[in-house]
């Protein structure tokens, strides 16, 4: 399943300093000017995921796959990106073939680090980049609508009537100057109307995560500046996460020991990252599944709420096609009773059909015939 969160925000916010910790690597360039992000970067991220050092162990897999999610650092926005302003146009291109939106809001105070509009407001940051996307949405919508209705109208084309019905709900939030998710949230979109709802690609209808970039001592709390930007998270039913970018950036070059001594220096569990893509993982709504043999032990992205023939199809169409049954493990019973055999000892390996919902951490094995 191939995910993909945008990292956006002003210039000199750190998206790319957090881009390079993600991806531990330098490969995005990070420097003291706007528009250092030209092409965006990408990089394939592992998804933390404990449980599978554990499974790994239990059963002696040689090889650990953890699940993948891609990362892309987009081109610093300014005002008036909707426009063509800075890389506007380029940018948002590149934001519509993401599953997600990233906010990097700043949330530290550097007067060595400037900013482009010239002050430290993460709320008025965030305001600038999402009214850039409502008037680019606003704008690709009310181009389409014409030859929609006329089709609607005239051929009797009832995709289109469809289509039109849906933009309308979409310009109805953009006008009064809301993301046109909010017409997704009041229930204007039905489950059978989902399709024709993401082929519109609307910037604001992405679900959104905002992070706050703090300076190295707000790493493990926060801040006043982070305070502001989750209060704002809540009112616009986002999630957010605190995170030091200068911080992971430093973490991602030290080895496991070495890791391990600097958070714990830091009064921190884990790295910020971890946090912030298990945040991203949350807010698409994924889960994560295993399979466990002696060749590996791997972790495979679902949808919460998926069936079995479906989570059958993520390693191969095939099995789904022929799905014939699950046979099943909870997380939990696999390491109470040890393994396969242990469960199966005590009642707990199951076979489960077509209709069965997978839940996460979920130990499976399927059966099929094509």
């Amino acid at each position: 399943m191939a995910l993909k969160v945008a990292i956006v925000g002003l210039p000199n916010v750190g998206k790319s300093t957090l881009f390079n910790a993600l991806t531990q690597t330098a490969s995005a360039q990070a420097a003291n000017y706007p528009f250092c992000t030209i092409e965006p970067n990408t990089g394939d991220v592992a998804v933390p995921e404990p449980r599978l050092e554990v499974l790994a162990r239990i059963m002696g897999s040689k090889e650990i796959i953890p699940a993948r999610i891609n990362f892309v650092d987009i081109a610093g926005l300014v005002r008036g990106a909707s426009k063509g302003e800075g890389l506007g146009n380029q940018f948002l291109a590149n934001i519509r073939d993401c599953d997600a939106i990233a906010f990097v809001a700043r949330c530290f105070v550097d007067t060595d680090i400037t900013h482009v509009e010239g002050r430290i407001d993460p709320i008025s940051d965030l305001e600038i980049i999402e009214t850039e996307l409502m008037l680019a949405d606003l704008e690709s919508l009310e181009k389409r609508l014409p030859n929609l209705e006329k089709r609607a109208k005239t051929g009797g084309d009832k995709d289109a009537a469809i289509t039109v019905g849906l933009i309308n709900a979409a310009l109805a939030e953009l006008r009064d100057g809301r993301p046109a998710r909010i017409a997704y949230e009041k229930g204007k979109v039905s489950k059978e109307d989902q399709k024709a709802w993401d082929m519109l690609q609307l910037l604001t209808s992405k679900p959104a995560l905002y992070v706050c970039n703090v300076d190295e001592g707000s790493a493990d709390k926060g801040n006043d500046l982070s305070e502001q930007v989750a209060t704002r998270a809540k009112a616009d039913h986002a999630n957010s996460v605190v995170i030091s970018a200068q911080i992971e950036s430093e973490i991602a070059l030290l080895d496991a020991e070495e890791r391990a001594e600097f958070l714990e220096t830091l009064g921190l569990e884990e790295p910020g990252l971890n946090r912030l893509i298990r945040e991203a993982y949350t807010l698409l709504g994924l889960q994560s599944y295993f399979t466990v043999g002696p060749k590996e032990a791997r972790a495979w992205t679902i949808h919460v709420g998926d069936t079995a023939p479906q989570a059958a199809g993520v390693i191969h169409t095939d099995f789904e096609k022929g799905f014939i049954r699950a046979e099943t493990m909870a997380y939990d019973d696999y390491v109470k009773f040890n393994g396969e055999a242990g469960c199966k000892e005590n009642g707990k390996f199951r076979q489960e059909g077509k209709e069965y919902l997978v839940k996460d951490g979920d130990i499976l094995n399927f059966r099929f015939n094509v």
